[in-house]
């Protein structure tokens, strides 16, 4: 071995580091979860309308997708460990407010101000993973444990959410997030190298974070709000809005010496395959694993910690397949290694298509559990070509167009799957619901499940068994829905994986 590849090896504080960068990613992936098991009680004591309902799930996406590029490029120029403590020690504060949120309202500010923190956290650790470890081998496996991390998280937060709603109000979901940010801010500084990125001591262009910010925010309002509603003037205006300022940040990009976002990456065909097999696996899987927990708890009838336990399996697939996807990349080559997982995924998403209220749990958990483990080569293969592609200097930067992309198919993952299932919903209890009933009674269970189950509650014995049944049956002819969509995203992948990231 020369003596330079030698100095790139990371050795044991890298590694050390390496578990730090890890608390913030286990913090995030923990919240998404746990907020997915608690959106029932959540519902029940905010009592949040509808619309209400998909913002508390959804805003903290919108925002850390809108500032995601902005505080990559603000982590190149003030130090990515500086900058990751000061998201550290915001988002703590902000999950405190989250906590004790009295109103429907007031937890969808919270969780605003939680994306602003959080868009803070995910380009400084992908950045610091790309200086801390510039071997490429070290620096693929260091992503892989990276990606296990989030997969780690989404397996425990279901059994450590469960425990604490069963015991607990709703609220100390989002206090799980106080202890790990704190460890952060202590080990920090001792573990974690601080180092700028190629714009290091140079002011940020503040025209340039306008016009992003005056891109994104109003481009992904619109395009929520035409997925989750249809078509309407002031979505159409605010997307038209949002590109308008979008063009006027790439020709500014274009100028600029130093620039805030390197545009010249979209003229690479890899580098653009790897963020949309990205953004197609996870609004996919996502879109499932945002229903489960509903299916589990409404349809089934099980207690918040069993839907927990039975979650983990979905989780602990992805995690060996973090670990799995390094070394069978290599030896299968990447584009082969995606296509095969996808196409996986996307059979699993078929079968789902014939579940019923009554099937078998273990199947219908088993089947969303290969669809997530289909989307993981996805996350860890991309997020590797694009941090890889680009000079250390700026993986701040580039990190952030890929988390970017993945905040905003999160968030439109919950859109797209709300939207698909309440059309599904809707059609079939109009069609099946018990004659008689009283017309507030019928708005009231055309809402979804969770008011349906109310409802029900209080009509006589019969008729309130019939519209459970109904409106269970039309939930999960809703979820099936949904997975019909998934694999067709996932054939997707299939076809780009074999036509732009096929290895030359």
């Amino acid at each position: 071995m020369t003596a330079t590849a030698s100095s790139e090896r990371a050795g044991f504080r890298e590694w050390c580091g390496l578990a730090v960068l890890a608390l913030p990613l286990l913090v995030l992936a923990m919240d998404v979860s746990v907020l997915y098991l608690a959106s029932v009680e959540i519902s029940a004591d905010l009592r949040p309308s509808a619309t209400q309902q998909l913002w508390i799930l959804d805003v903290y996406g919108f925002f850390i997708g809108g500032f995601l590029l902005t505080m990559g490029t603000v982590g190149d120029r003030i130090g990515r460990r500086r900058l990751l403590l000061i998201g550290g020690a915001a988002f703590a504060v902000a999950s405190m407010i989250a906590a004790y949120a009295p109103t429907a309202e007031a937890l969808i500010a919270a969780r605003a101000l939680l994306g602003i923190a959080g868009a803070t956290l995910m380009p400084s650790t992908l950045g610091l993973i790309s200086t801390m470890f510039r071997d490429p081998a070290q620096r693929s496996f260091a992503i892989a444990v990276w990606f296990t991390t989030f997969s780690a998280g989404v397996a425990v937060g279901p059994m450590i959410g469960g425990a604490l709603l069963q015991h607990f109000w709703w609220g100390a979901a989002f206090l799980l997030a106080v202890p790990a940010m704190a460890a952060l801010l202590v080990l920090g500084p001792v573990l974690l190298p601080e180092q700028r990125g190629t714009g290091g001591g140079r002011r940020v262009d503040l025209v340039s974070v306008a016009l992003s910010l005056a891109a994104m925010l109003p481009l992904v309002y619109g395009i929520k709000e035409v997925v989750a509603h249809g078509v309407a003037v002031a979505p159409l205006a605010a997307t038209a809005a949002g590109l308008g300022f979008g063009v006027g940040f790439v020709h500014r990009q274009r100028r600029l010496a130093d620039p805030m976002l390197d545009v010249t990456l979209f003229s690479r065909r890899a580098f653009v395959g790897a963020i949309s097999v990205m953004v197609l696996g996870i609004l996919a899987v996502n879109a499932l694993l945002f229903l489960l927990p509903q299916y589990l708890q409404l349809v089934r009838g099980i207690p918040v910690l069993e839907a927990g336990l039975w979650m983990v399996p979905v989780a602990l697939l992805p995690v060996l397949g973090s670990l799995l996807t390094p070394r069978a990349a290599g030896r299968f080559g990447r584009s082969a290694v995606l296509a095969t997982a996808a196409a996986g995924g996307a059979l699993a998403c078929l079968a789902l298509t014939g579940v019923d209220a009554g099937s078998a749990m273990p199947v219908v958990v088993g089947l969303v559990a290969v669809a997530a483990l289909g989307s993981t080569p996805l996350g860890v293969l991309g997020t590797e070509l694009v941090v890889g592609s680009v000079p250390p200097g700026r993986a701040g930067s580039a990190a952030a167009v890929s988390e970017t992309a993945g905040e905003l198919a999160v968030a439109l993952s919950v859109a797209v799957a709300g939207t698909v299932l309440a059309a599904v919903y809707r059609v079939h209890v109009d069609g099946a619901l018990p004659a008689g009933l009283a017309p507030d009674a019928v708005g009231t269970v055309r809402e979804g499940l969770a008011p349906a189950t109310a409802v029900a509650g209080e009509l006589p014995a019969p008729v309130g068994v019939q519209v459970l049944d109904v409106a269970r049956a039309g939930f999960t002819e809703g979820f099936t829905a949904v997975g019909f969509v998934a694999a067709g995203m996932l054939a997707c992948v299939v076809a780009v994986a074999l036509a732009v990231l096929r290895e030359r």
